[in-house]
C-alpha cells in the first residue's frame, strides 16, 4: 500500500470538491477523534480550515470536520475529492483511495485498532478495494 500523507492546502482555482465519504459520528471511539485531533491540529485550527491528505492515486483529499453543540469536536468528517473543475473522476480510484485512507486511519488510531482486522473486515464484506490489496 502507498502511504497516506498529510497535505498543505492545494490551490483550489479551477477545482471542484466532489464527495466521496461522510462518518458522522466519529465519537463513537474517543480514540478516532483524538486520531484527527492530532493529526489535523485541530485543537487549534478548529473549523477554520479542513486538513488535507494525499492518496495513493496522487489526488488529495480534503477533510471536512463537523462541529455539533454539546459534542466533542470533531462530532463527524466528510472528505472530499479535490478534483480538476471539468475532469471526471474514476470510481475505482476513490474507492482504492478511500480504503488507503481508513487503513491509515485505523493505523494511526492505534490501540485495540489494527489495519489487519480493518483488512479481515473488507474481505468479509466483500469491500472491491480490499481484495486486491495486498497488505
Amino acid at each position: 500500500m502507498t502511504t497516506v500523507i498529510v497535505a498543505e492546502k492545494p490551490d483550489l482555482s479551477e477545482k471542484r470538491l466532489e464527495f466521496a465519504l461522510a462518518e458522522d459520528r466519529v465519537g463513537h471511539y474517543p480514540e478516532f477523534r483524538e486520531f484527527f485531533v492530532r493529526t489535523f491540529d485541530l485543537a487549534r485550527l478548529g473549523l477554520s480550515e479542513p486538513g488535507y491528505v494525499r492518496a495513493p492515486s496522487g489526488l488529495t483529499y480534503a477533510f471536512v470536520f463537523i462541529g455539533r453543540s454539546g459534542e466533542p469536536f470533531p462530532a463527524g468528517v466528510e472528505i472530499y475529492a479535490v478534483a480538476d473543475a471539468l475532469e471526471p473522476l474514476a470510481d475505482d480510484a476513490i474507492d482504492a483511495d478511500l480504503w488507503a485512507i481508513l487503513q491509515w486511519v485505523v493505523g494511526g488510531v492505534g490501540g485495540t485498532w489494527s489495519a489487519k482486522d480493518l483488512e479481515a473486515t473488507g474481505r468479509l464484506y466483500r469491500v472491491p478495494a480490499s481484495l486486491t490489496d495486498s497488505a
